[in-house]
């Protein structure tokens, strides 16, 4: 099972959000410690958030959102309201891009249900790498995209002004923040020393004694799948969540629907 910060991570949802469809009966937590109150999740539920988000980015009121949950509107029935949705979309505004992408990787995880492979989920260890990178703060995992895509574009200028030759992959990881929301690292492999050039930094990433990782291909905003099937591999292997998944970006042509992501997720056995 998930804490609801680790369900929220694979659901590509906010905790706070959680905690509200909990509130109004759209999706209960699998458990709830009588001591604590912890809330958790199965990777199950990841079916029904789908569907919930799907039709909340749709334009549905939560209120008949339920409804449809609850008669459970076949996948086909569903298919069609987002494509439906989907050429509504291609006609907006180029900011609703974005939200367009979202909306596809949630149609493709919900097409892919019941016959989702886990097969391609490799568990290995991960040797230390040095990176430089920038920083930057979403509010929460939807607001990832906006945040890390200014930091790419920033970075390899300053890289240049630092006289630091990238010699790997870029890699971009990701961290609870103190103050709420989540901190967001945008970096490139590199072989320079340790070191801070204004907000550019060098830092050593420490090795991993086993990760989860899985091939994406295509647009990185499209990763949701991705992402589930890890979710998928962790719950039915019995492992536990150890930290968010770092991406490795093993090819970026310029046509970002051939780009070939690698997810690698810290994971730890249960005692």
């Amino acid at each position: 099972m998930f804490t609801i910060g680790d369900f929220a991570r694979h659901g590509r949802v906010s905790v706070r959000m959680l905690r509200h469809y909990d509130a109004t009966g759209l999706l209960r937590p699998a458990r709830v410690d009588p001591v604590s109150g912890y809330r958790y999740y199965t990777a199950a539920q990841l079916s029904r958030l789908n569907r919930l988000i799907a039709l909340k980015d749709l334009g549905f009121t939560l209120a008949q959102v339920q409804e449809i949950l609850d008669e459970k509107v076949g996948t086909e029935e569903l298919r069609a309201m987002l494509r439906l949705r989907q050429a509504e979309l291609e006609t907006t505004m180029k900011a609703a891009a974005a939200r367009l992408v979202r909306v596809e990787a949630r149609l493709r995880t919900i097409e892919s249900e019941g016959h989702m492979s886990t097969e391609d989920v490799v568990l290995k260890s991960l040797p230390s790498v040095r990176v430089a990178e920038l920083t930057g703060v979403a509010k929460d995992v939807e607001s990832i995209g906006p945040v890390i895509q200014p930091l790419y574009a920033a970075l390899l200028p300053r890289l240049a002004e630092a006289g630091i030759t990238p010699t790997g992959p870029g890699i971009s990881y990701y961290e609870d923040a103190p103050g709420g929301g989540i901190v967001v690292h945008a970096g490139v492999q590199v072989q320079a020393p340790v070191q801070a050039v204004g907000e550019l930094r060098v830092v050593e990433l420490p090795p991993v004694d086993e990760a989860a990782t899985v091939v994406h291909r295509g647009r990185p905003e499209a990763v949701l799948p991705a992402v589930q099937t890890l979710a998928r591999w962790i719950d039915t292997n019995g492992y536990t969540s150890a930290a968010y998944p770092r991406e490795i970006n093993l090819e970026c042509p310029e046509n970002h629907g051939d780009w070939v992501t690698e997810l690698q997720e810290p994971v730890t056995r249960p005692a």
